[in-house]
């Protein structure tokens, strides 16, 4: 951290700083098809460099949200985008074609708002002896070598190897542990204390030392327990049916493609709100796919909407698992970034928009339509079988 905390410094200024984060974290996360895995390796260095350059903590985090969720939901790589796809029988790149009209035109909105708040910081702070002091006191403090870059580097290489998420994260910490003991100099008893209790920073420079301390596992003990209420609610209301009267109730009374439109995106925004975003690609999906079917509508419409109604309102919601994981590994509440992760918010709205308007709304090709009838077939088969 401290070492790509030194490089950010050098490199960027706070005028191009928070276009280039959102940028940069939506490149990787196409590459590596993981919103959570480029949050915690080049947006946690981002969010300290961002720091050091006296930009507000929340409105860097908006910025690595926006640019990392794009990833998540653009890549073919990333989990969300094919089960989206899956769960209403769309050809994944289709799906992802389809989402252009959506989320291109919310990262261009998002990248020039990043551009015109970057502008107005670069003219507020002026003070670039702040910084240089910043570098020394790293330098004075640390030991810097291309060695320490070894733990994000290991984490890098098993995201991009689609190693899971338990052992690519340990393997992670024990190259951290390693750097820590023989570069750094700690001792195996004050390695394990951080991993624990976190560490604290005691330079005697007070931004560098608010900056690098952290909390370790104990820290994360309220985020678990949220998130394991959050699951158990999300189950109760799911098994008793709850949610699912209230989609066929609205399914009764939404008539026209704009009302359809606009009724997919709430309600799977709602399930997002209740439980967690598979649940919300699973159920809305399964139950709206056919009336969309019925206006001869293909199933990217729906897969775009379980999309932006879901994958990019996550990381929005503070109970949901996308925000706890946001608010956990950057340390910003989700309240505080979620006005600033522009390109979340705005992509749904641009839904409604084509929604009402007709624009962007591709029809059943003849090739889809011939696999609808055999999913329906074979359904039909297996229910006779059984």
């Amino acid at each position: 951290m401290p070492l790509l905390t030194k490089f950010g410094l050098i490199i960027l200024n706070p005028t191009i700083f928070l276009p280039v984060s959102c940028l940069v974290c939506a490149l990787i996360s196409v590459v590596t098809g993981t919103s959570w895995g480029t949050l915690g390796t080049i947006g946690l260095a981002l969010l300290s460099i961002g720091e050091s350059l006296g930009i507000p903590s929340h409105v860097s985090a908006g910025a690595i949200v926006s640019g990392a969720w794009f990833g998540d939901k653009m890549s073919p790589l990333s989990d969300t985008t094919n089960f989206a796809s899956a769960i209403v029988g769309a050809d994944l790149y289709a799906h992802i074609r389809n989402m252009l009209p959506t989320t291109v035109p919310a990262m261009l909105i998002a990248f020039v708002i990043y551009s015109v708040l970057g502008a107005e910081y670069g003219a507020e702070i002026m003070d670039t002896g702040g910084t240089r002091a910043l570098e020394q006191a790293l330098d004075q403090n640390f030991v810097l070598n291309g060695w320490v870059l070894l733990p994000p580097l290991v984490v890098l290489i098993t995201i991009v190897r689609k190693v899971p998420a338990l052992p690519g994260i340990f393997l992670g910490v024990i190259a951290a542990g390693c750097v820590a003991i023989v570069v750094q100099g700690a001792s195996p008893a004050e390695l394990f204390t951080v991993m624990m209790n976190g560490y604290e920073s005691t330079t005697g420079d007070l931004q560098i030392d608010q900056l690098l301390s952290k909390g370790g596992i104990m820290a994360m003990m309220w985020v678990i327990s949220l998130v394991m209420i959050a699951i158990a609610f999300g189950g109760t209301l799911e098994t008793t049916g709850c949610l699912g009267t209230i989609v066929t109730f609205l399914l009764q009374r939404l008539r026209g493609s704009a009302k359809l439109v606009f009724g997919t995106l709430l309600v799977t925004f709602g399930f997002n709100l209740t439980s967690n975003a598979f649940v919300a690609y699973t159920v809305p999906g399964r139950m709206f796919a056919p009336a969309f079917r019925g206006l001869g509508l293909s199933s990217v419409n729906v897969s775009r909407l379980l999309e932006d109604g879901a994958t990019m309102t996550a990381p929005l919601i503070p109970w949901n698992s996308g925000a706890i994981f946001v608010t956990t590994t950057l340390g910003i509440p989700a309240l505080a970034y979620a006005p600033f992760a522009f390109a979340n918010w705005i992509a749904p709205l641009l839904d409604i928009l084509w929604g009402a308007t007709g624009r962007f709304m591709p029809r059943a090709s003849e090739e889809e339509i011939q696999r609808w009838i055999a999913r329906d077939e074979m359904i039909i088969l297996d229910n006779k079988a059984i």
